[in-house]
């Protein structure tokens, strides 16, 4: 175990019965967890040129990932969040559809962009992310997560899509 990894609490039965919510909030509290981790994240690729950071949380590792490692940083938000022209991908959830979005100049035609997220669970989101970025001209070589939930299926169900993607957890549960 890290020593980041204490900073990490489960809250039992969140937000429905027997779910139990990893919260970062404390490790993002503690400057040198939050550092540590968002240098480890950073170093699972070290060739890209941008970092891209999924909303809300995933936000937090990547902007940081990007500061540590002086590359810019990319926004995937939700629908209606940015201000200037975007493009979009929709993706199914467990009951509906939802839409992420990112600036039409966020990327250049073969820009390498390592893209974290807080959790991987079942893909959904992380496949969408993979989409959007493709459809803007970006390559992702790597996704990067601070907790991969490894029963939920997310990294085959990536990886049937995106095969020679390379996915890092620091957590597998």
């Amino acid at each position: 175990m890290n020593d980041w990894q204490i900073h990490i609490r489960e809250i039992r039965d969140f937000p429905s019965p027997g779910i139990i919510f990893r919260d970062i909030t404390p490790l993002i509290q503690n400057p040198k967890a939050l550092l540590e981790v968002s240098k480890a994240l950073s170093d699972f690729d070290t060739e890209a040129n941008l970092v891209a950071g999924v909303e809300a949380r995933g936000f937090i590792f990547a902007t940081g990932a990007a500061l540590i490692s002086h590359r810019g940083f990319i926004p995937v938000r939700k629908k209606g969040k940015l201000p200037f022209t975007t493009i979009e991908e929709s993706y199914g959830l467990e009951y509906g559809r939802d839409v992420i979005q990112i600036h039409t100049d966020a990327v250049s035609k073969n820009d390498q962009v390592l893209l974290i997220d807080d959790v991987l669970a079942t893909g959904g989101t992380i496949a969408a992310a993979l989409r959007l970025l493709q459809k803007a001209g970006a390559k992702v070589s790597t996704v990067a997560v601070l907790l991969e939930i490894v029963e939920l299926g997310g990294r085959a169900k990536i990886m049937q899509e995106f095969p020679n993607l390379k996915i890092e957890a620091l957590i597998k549960e």
